[in-house]
């Protein structure tokens, strides 16, 4: 018994030296971590989309459609590169990617106000993509609102009201939005902190998997429960000392929200980090080959992320795959992360995914060291 802190102080340093000698494996666990905290955030960089090319269709030819068009170039969302009296000419160039969107001035608008009739201006967007096309339905939405909104206070100053009652008059309830949880809104305070768990996840579950599967093909996956915990302690010291560089730094450089809870945030890596190793030795023992565990496990990423629940609706899935989805960690832990990280919230609201992180540790821990036991004697003779 007193041999044993030293067997797994020994398994433990074996484990990282092999680790050390693998190129791919160190690559995986070391490279891939670090490349990807540094470049992945940098798409993002910008956050919010300004200054989108888009095309206003005049067929007024009045100074209200001309102060229409002033407004929507002076929105940071939108830049006007287009005014023309052809709807045509606007799709021409929506097409060329010349411009992502235009708004239709129709003909009589300024008429149409003064007589107090039905006045609409019809916007069209690029939908295919659907941040630009965001972009382009606030901006000129923002244009068209505030020069309607000016053209109303002057009808209630018309009718005998200051402007200051005017202003009381059309806005009788004022309406202020602040973003609680993503101040900037920005796409990348948004998919970052959430995709960071992923990669955690992935680059850790193919590492361990291709270490185990480096075993199995060497014959050195059969091994006692000593060894096996200081192989998975080896494995999740890396994946701790990944998610502490997310965590603790890249989060930090790039100023994505954070809830300032620092003990939750560990607590969620303890949890995290060990299931995901044992879930990748686990596969890796089952594959059974080096190459297999890698190919195989590649291409999971992408349905991994709609399943996670952070970039699809969940309620949108399939019922078999809300439940299977469980027996990921990347579920619980993008969810526990979210709460722990981004939205502040207490360590007993993350507190079931945590408890679900463990129990899906545990199980496959055990089904680690059932399924890599050493033979008996007489099966090995």
């Amino acid at each position: 018994m007193n041999n044993t802190p030293r067997n797994l102080l020994h398994a433990w340093l074996q484990a990282l030296a092999t680790v050390a000698r693998d190129k791919g494996v160190l690559l995986l666990l070391i490279g891939a971590p670090v490349l990807y905290g540094f470049f992945y955030p940098w798409f993002y960089a910008d956050e919010v989309l300004t200054r989108v090319p888009v095309a206003v269709v005049d067929m007024d030819r009045t100074s209200l459609s001309r102060q229409i068009t002033r407004f929507a170039d002076a929105d940071p969302r939108i830049e006007v590169r287009l005014v023309t009296a052809s709807e045509h000419e606007a799709q021409q160039a929506l097409w060329r990617g010349e411009i992502e969107g235009y708004a239709v001035i129709p003909p009589h608008l300024k008429r149409n106000v003064v007589r107090g009739e039905n006045a609409v201006v019809s916007i069209e967007a690029n939908g295919a993509y659907a941040l630009l096309n965001k972009a382009v339905q606030f901006g000129f939405a923002e244009a068209v609102g505030t020069v309607s909104a000016g053209v109303e206070i002057r009808k209630l100053q018309a009718s005998g009201q200051s402007a200051q009652q005017a202003r009381a008059s059309r806005a009788p309830v004022q309406l202020q939005t602040v973003a609680l949880f993503n101040p900037i809104e920005g796409y990348g305070s948004f998919v970052v902190p959430a995709v960071a768990l992923l990669i955690l996840q992935q680059t850790l579950l193919m590492g361990a998997a291709l270490l185990a599967g480096t075993w199995v093909e060497a014959g050195q996956h059969r091994a006692s429960t000593t060894t096996w915990l200081g192989r998975l302690l080896a494995l999740s010291t890396l994946g701790w000392a990944s998610g502490l560089f997310y965590f603790g730094w890249i989060f930090v450089l790039h100023d994505y929200p954070r809830g300032g809870n620092p003990l939750g945030a560990l607590a969620l890596l303890a949890c995290y980090v060990p299931a995901i190793a044992a879930l990748g030795s686990l596969l890796g023992l089952w594959f059974g080959n080096r190459e297999r565990a890698l190919q195989v496990l590649l291409f999971t990423t992408l349905p991994i992320a709609f399943v996670a629940g952070f970039s699809w609706p969940v309620e949108a899935l399939p019922e078999p795959l809300q439940w299977l989805r469980w027996l990921l960690p990347s579920t619980s832990g993008v969810q526990a992360s979210l709460r722990l990280n981004q939205l502040g919230a207490p360590l007993q609201a993350a507190l079931p995914y945590l408890c679900a992180l463990v129990a899906l540790g545990a199980v496959c821990t055990a089904a680690v060291l059932y399924k890599a036991r050493p033979l008996a004697r007489a099966q090995a003779s």
